[in-house]
């Protein structure tokens, strides 16, 4: 998948403009707590009135009340209320948000025209994102939670970590055994002669003045070592593998 343009200061190259997002980036997320009303409450979910999003007069294959339903006692609910969501009820009023936290995105979605979802504004970037220590589950239909960086949610994102910072997608390149592949993100590698594996480090950028950063980084380690610093970043047990 090709990254997905984001709002993060800053580029692991010169010549980028902006950051972009990409599957495997560890990020900081947090978001300013704000005030708001609950509008009901059943054994495993409050819901509060959405403080950030307003309805959207012209969707027509959704429709939104302006509600959000938030688990009451769910650990990976990114999520939470101020008092705690098992204190409130129904006309309480309370405060949500987001405090500091580690994920790690596990996929990126771009939409062209922008999503309608019932709610303004409608969202052109999806990220979907686990939090610190929970893994990757090939063979889970649903998880993680999806967040729309430039969707009407006061986020702040910030970068902890980024595997293969130095290599873009579609970049070429040739590894310590004379092997070429194309970097198509940092867990998906695809050798030209399709022998399969990942490349040996270090590695060289296979195009015109190429990128000695490249060499540099891949100078020492492997490939193995750079999921260790991810599993480390993203708070992950040494046995979980990325998706």
């Amino acid at each position: 998948m090709a990254p997905a343009v984001g709002v993060l200061p800053g580029a692991p190259r010169a010549n980028l403009p902006r950051m972009v997002y990409r599957v495997g980036d560890v990020l900081r997320i947090s978001c300013r707590f704000t005030p708001t009303v609950v509008t009901g409450v059943d054994e495993t979910h409050v819901r509060v009135r959405w403080p950030w999003w307003e309805i959207d007069p012209d969707a027509e294959g959704s429709r939104w009340n302006g509600e959000a339903a938030l688990g009451r006692a769910d650990p990976d609910e990114l999520y939470a209320t101020d008092p705690p969501a098992l204190r409130l009820a129904p006309g309480d009023t309370c405060r949500v948000g987001i405090p500091a936290r580690i994920i790690h995105i596990i996929d990126v979605h771009e939409y062209d025209p922008p999503q309608e979802t019932g709610w303004l504004p409608r969202p052109s970037l999806s990220l979907l994102v686990l939090r610190a220590g929970e893994a990757p589950d090939a063979a889970s239909e649903f998880q993680g939670t999806s967040i729309e960086p430039a969707g009407g949610v006061p986020f702040t994102l910030e970068l902890v970590f980024r595997p293969y910072a130095f290599l873009e997608a579609g970049d070429d390149v040739a590894d310590a055994d004379g092997r070429a592949w194309r970097f198509d993100g940092p867990w998906t590698w695809a050798a030209y002669d399709s022998a399969g594996g990942v490349p040996a480090w270090p590695l060289t950028l296979l195009t015109a003045g190429a990128d000695l950063a490249v060499a540099a980084a891949t100078a020492t380690g492997s490939h193995e070592a750079e999921v260790t610093r991810w599993r480390r970043a993203a708070g992950l047990p040494r046995e979980a593998q990325p998706c």
